[in-house]
Formats: C-alpha cells, structure tokens, sequence
C-alpha cells in the first residue's frame, strides 16, 4: 500500500497519521484540480508551495523524506513519500493530479547526467500513464546550436526533451540566473562582494545573462497552470537587463555601500576557479565547478514571446537586488531555524555556521517547566534585571560602543516586566515578541554588520526547550574578523546566560507566573 501524511496531522511537533493514497483522496473533499509538486524542498520548490497554498490550491508534494518537508507544508497540503529515481513509487503519486511541477534536478550528484536523465524518464512514463494533464518543468537558458552548452545546460534541456517524448503536454521555462534571497547565484554574488575588498576576475564573470527575480519566476510558474489548450511549448524568460556576473557584483555592492575592486585576468580555468570559488564562498564548493562550467556561457533570451503569453513585466536587477536585500530579514526568520534544526533526538547546535552571509550561533537547554515559567527569565531581560552572566562584561562592552559614538547600555527598559515590538533594552531594539514563546533582539550598537539574539521557548514532552541564538551579518573582512575575533567569548557568555536563564526558570517553578 503506498501510504501519505494526513493534512489533518496533529499538532504535536514529529507525530502525523498514515493513511492509504486513497484515503487522502477521499478526505480532500474540494474539485478543484490536484497539482502535484515536485523539488518542494529546494529553494524555488519551497516557495512555489506557498505562492500555491496561497493560491487556494490543492497540492501534494512528493518528497523523499517527507518528515522534513511536512513542517513547512500547509494543513491542507499532502506530503507523501516518494523519489523520482524508483519508477514504481511515481504511479500512486501521480494518481488523480491534473498538472505536475517538475523541479527535480541532480546538480550536487557526480553522475548528474545520468541520473537527470533516468528521473526524467520515469516521471514522463508515469505521468503519461495516470493521465496528467501538464507537465510544468523549469530548465535552463543556452544556445544549443554548435554545441556551446555546458554539461549542466544540456542536462536541463535534455530532460525537457524527455519529459515532452510521453506525449503529455510540457510547458518548459528556460530561465538564467535567479535572483532572491537564499538562490544558489545570488548567494554566491553576496559572498564574493562581501569577502572580498578586491577580486581577482576569470573572464567568466564578463559573460552576459538575463537575471530574473525569484518573484518573476513565480509569477510564471503559478500563471501556466492556467495556459489554455494542450500544445507543448518552451518559453525562455527573464529580466529586462542583460548583464554579467561582473555587473550583479557591483551592484549588490552598491546598494550594500561597498566599494570593491575587480581586476580581470584571463589565466583562471574553470578548474582553479570552482577551487577559488570554494575558498571564498565553501558552502557552494561542491558545485562549484558545474556552476562555472555554465556561467561561462551566455544565458540570454532570444525569443520574449513569454512576456507577451503571459502578462508580464519582470522588475531589473537593480529592483530584484533591492527586494532580495529588503526581504532577507523576513525570510530568515521564517525559515532558518526550521531548515537547519536536525531530524535526530537531539537538537542540533551550531557554532559560527555560515547560513549565506549570516553567521549563526545557537545552543538549546532542557527545563523541567511549562512554557510560561520558561520564558519568564527572558521576559525580564536587560535592564535592572542584567543579562543573567558575567554582567561586567557586558558593561565593558556597553562602555566600549559609548567610546564609539554609540547607544551603550545607557538607556536600559521602558518596563522590567512587559515588552512590546520597538522597546529598548539596553543596547537592543524588540524585533519581534510572542508571549511565552519568542524574543528577538536587534543589535542597536556600533558594529562591523548587523546582529540580531533571538530566545525561543517551545513545549516538550518533558517540559519545555529554550534554544537562543546569535546571529551575525558581516560586512566585508572586518565584519568577519569582528566575529572571529570575540566568538570565544561568545562562548562564555552566552552559554553562561543560557544557564541562568535555565536555572531562574526552574526556581520560578514554584512562584505563581502572573501575566504583566
């Protein structure tokens, strides 16, 4: 029996209810069309899902390990489990979908070719054989005459080819460089201009694209659900700017108050670049070589019949940065802490990892008390009350931003008891509060970057979790010295407040908690 995960699952974190595929059908009791989503995990899958959800659209996700997936589903989203590599999972998946999103891509594997190739072949086949109606699938720019792609862009075109040869109805969406917050591209553009004072440039980084924003690219992927008759069609899409990497440089560096420098050299091969890519910018290394191997050609578009098709005015790259640099704070917080926690027993606790350009340091304690009691100490924080450990340093520190032209800790709370959005404490500003559950602090003294502490309190079987966290937004190498430089101390003092915080709250156990 292939089995699903109930939308209606249960609101205890890690638990949810199997059921048959037939019984999810059963319980979806709207028409309207089911759509399949494929890659829901991966950076434009993941927000497909909400564009769709918010959309009142019926989904299901296919994942490979849906555990994973299934926090950031909606309640009436089906995830069930599945991989597009096992032909004989995709037939119970597919089963009742009227249109399926293929973003499925093999970029981190060696053998990525082969094994794009071999999904692609068995979702076509699957999907022709339940009767979908629309294959939506998103591929890559190039010009393929003469040869000219690269491995990767011939991979994505290949497995277009592939899924149009079932006979089901494909619309592709060929498109460049992706700009968003959290995008391969995008990601790897920010580190290099916020590393580097002055780069020394392959010839590559001249070579012209289309950047397109991820809020274009949804527009597109949403609006072909709704592309009338049955006809495949390939539609290249992009921005209104043709530009290089070079140009994305510098303007994420302008809008960043950045100056930097580039030096161009024509010696670096694709080889010694991917290993200079994976110096400055490691979180990409592993790819680095497939990547650079497809920037070396143009991804521009030839044909804009898509604009037209579809209504559309894609913003530049000057708005697509801006939005992206705008919405980081927001994305982040929506989705960092989720996306890295471990599936394990254990929470996982990371010291000075690098999530983009953001350096996050979390630890977690275990309480023996409801989540209000928990969370009383962290209500309280700052001000008369201190910061709970090594309160002189945090004077010193205070002294030192006063030195500085900075706020210190001069200006201490409104309240020792109450917060709202806005309040001051000490040296903070309330970023965002949620009684008995989340502070977040927003750095408001002289720093190399911005810096944000955040408190989390959530309910366990054996009381309650409280994992805090330090995050950090470098600004070029000082910014990262800065952090480097006092992370031992971080260490100290942080860890040494997680355990008073942990300490105060199970002496408050036995004093009555009344709500301020």
């Amino acid at each position: 029996m292939f089995c699903g995960i109930h939308p209606n699952r249960s609101k205890q974190r890690g638990y949810f209810t199997v059921i048959s595929l037939k019984q999810a059908n059963m319980i979806r009791m709207d028409k309207e069309p089911l759509v399949l989503l494929t890659g829901a995990s991966g950076y434009v899958g993941g927000r497909l899902l909400k564009a769709l959800e918010s959309a009142g659209q019926s989904v299901r996700c296919l994942a490979r390990r849906p555990e994973f997936l299934l926090p950031k589903a909606g309640p009436k989203t089906e995830v069930i489990a599945g991989d597009v590599l096992d032909r004989a999972g995709l037939a119970p998946a597919l089963s009742g979908v009227d249109t399926a999103y293929y973003l499925v891509h093999s970029m981190a594997t060696e053998d990525f070719e082969q094994a794009d190739r071999l999904a692609a072949q068995n979702f076509a086949a699957a999907a022709r054989d339940a009767g979908v109606r629309k294959i939506i699938y998103l591929g890559g720019l190039g010009d393929s005459s003469g040869g000219r792609l690269s491995p990767h862009l011939h991979s994505r075109q290949e497995v277009g080819k592939i899924l149009c040869s079932s006979g089901v109805c494909v619309i592709e969406f060929r498109a460049s460089v992706i700009i968003g917050s959290g995008s391969l591209s995008f990601e790897m553009v920010r580190a290099l201009v916020e590393r580097l004072p002055v780069m020394i440039t392959p010839k590559w980084v001249g070579v012209p694209a289309q950047p397109l924003a991820i809020e274009d690219l949804l527009q597109y992927l949403v609006r072909a659900r709704e592309l009338p008759g049955l006809e495949s069609r390939i539609f290249e899409i992009g921005g209104p700017d043709r530009v290089s990497y070079a140009g994305l440089m510098r303007e994420y560096a302008r809008q960043r108050g950045l100056r930097r420098l580039m030096i161009r050299v024509p010696v670096l091969t694709p080889r010694l670049s991917s290993l200079w890519l994976g110096l400055v910018t490691p979180v990409y290394a592993r790819i680095g070589r497939k990547l650079i191997d497809s920037i070396r050609h143009p991804t521009v578009v030839n044909d804009d019949i898509a604009t037209k098709v579809f209504s559309l005015r894609p913003m530049g790259v000057r708005e697509a940065i801006a939005n992206a640099l705008r919405d980081e704070d927001r994305e982040l917080a929506a989705t960092w802490w989720s996306d890295a926690q471990s599936s394990g027993a254990e929470p996982q606790k990371w010291g000075g990892v690098r999530f983009g350009s953001r350096l996050i340091d979390s630890r977690t304690v275990q309480v023996n008390v409801p989540p209000a009691v928990a969370f009383e100490p962290i209500r309280r924080i700052g001000g008369t009350a201190g910061w709970y450990y090594a309160n002189w340093l945090w004077r010193l520190r205070g002294w030192l931003d006063l030195l500085v032209g900075g706020v210190g800790l001069r200006r201490g709370r409104r309240d020792p008891r109450q917060l709202r959005v806005g309040d001051v404490v000490d040296c903070w500003r309330v970023e965002a509060f949620e009684p008995d559950a989340c502070l977040r602090l927003a750095a408001e003294m002289k720093l190399p970057g911005r810096a944000w502490l955040e408190f989390k309190v959530e309910i366990t079987d054996d009381g309650s979790m409280i994992r805090q966290t330090a995050i950090f937004d470098p600004v070029g190498l000082w910014g990262l010295a800065y952090w480097y430089g006092v992370y031992p101390l971080h260490g100290l003092i942080f860890g040494g407040m997680l355990r008073e915080i942990a300490r105060i709250a199970v002496a408050d156990k036995k004093i009555p908690i009344v709500p301020p």
